[in-house]
């Protein structure tokens, strides 16, 4: 089998299709999770801090001739900065979705488990012969 029809079984198959859809799903799930985060939970952590945007929150490392402010005026110029602003964002995004794919592994585990179990089989019914080897032992006994 030529490398080529190996390739081709493999994409077909199932196995490359599965990783697909799931990258697809996840891209998309990603985004969601951009949105409640962007949109629904740090306008309610900037509630509590006073700040909706974290992305700004840096400290200069470096000297700062020209007072630059913006962040990414400061990048521009070359002065090292310790920007912690975006990575707390993206913390955030992580913490919700791993959280979520919990939940959902979860829900799902607790579903698979639910199936009722398979009856257990009965015990063969004793042969006729036995049986009646048993009654002449019995018989015996007597």
């Amino acid at each position: 089998m030529s490398m080529l029809q190996e390739f081709r079984e493999f994409a077909v198959k199932g196995n490359a299709m599965d990783l697909a859809v799931g990258v697809i799903i996840g891209g998309a799930f990603g985004k969601i999770v951009d949105s409640v985060v962007g949109d629904l939970i740090m306008p309610l952590v900037s509630r509590v801090t006073g700040r909706l945007d974290f992305s700004n929150l840096y400290f200069v490392l470096g000297d700062n001739p020209k007072n630059l402010t913006a962040l990414a005026d400061i990048k521009t110029a070359g002065i090292p900065v310790f920007a912690y602003g975006s990575f707390l964002t993206i913390l955030v995004n992580f913490i919700i979705l791993a959280f979520v794919i919990f939940m959902m592994v979860k829900q799902l585990n607790r579903l698979r488990n639910e199936e009722p179990p398979a009856p257990e089989p009965e015990a063969p019914a004793t042969p006729e012969d036995v049986m009646l080897l048993r009654e002449i032992r019995d018989s015996l006994k007597k």
